[in-house]
């Protein structure tokens, strides 16, 4: 007698089982991220990872990068109309974004200090993390820059 088994997989359950396995290449591209401090795109760190591993796919790259963000590994910065960049930094800090080379660097310190109390006292909302990002000039581009068109 013959039995047939259903068994249900659902997007959440294959997506943890890609974030657990953890493989040969995954480490590789971690590996190359955490050594840059240039928040590279997902083709800027494939270039990269390819002089390691060199029957690696921009798709795998790509792939992995968004796994490890899942996980908290890594993490992903959008920025609207940009391709998305990725640190190896999955600690707590802010960004600045140079507007005219496009150019991200860390920002150790916060400019500014929100705190979590005066907004959720303020305006009834738990907050859980938050996200603030700087534009600006980098030190490279300031010579060139036009502060007319600010």
């Amino acid at each position: 007698m013959l039995y047939s088994v259903i068994v249900a997989v659902t997007k959440e359950s294959l997506i943890m089982k890609e974030i657990r396995r953890n493989t040969k290449q995954q480490q590789i591209i971690l590996e190359e991220l955490r050594k840059l401090t240039s928040h590279p795109s997902a083709s800027d760190l494939y270039q990269i990872v390819r002089k390691r591993v060199s029957r690696i796919s921009l798709g795998t790259v790509y792939r992995n990068l968004q796994l490890l963000s899942k996980n908290g590994t890594i993490r992903k910065l959008d920025m609207a109309g940009r391709e998305a960049r990725f640190d190896g930094r999955p600690d707590s800090h802010y960004h600045i974004f140079c507007s005219k080379c496009g150019k991200i660097g860390d920002l150790n310190e916060s400019p500014i200090v929100i705190t979590g109390s005066v907004l959720k006292e303020a305006d009834g909302w738990k907050i859980l993390k938050h996200r603030i990002d700087f534009i600006g000039v980098c030190p490279e581009c300031w010579n060139s820059f036009d502060t007319n068109n600010v």
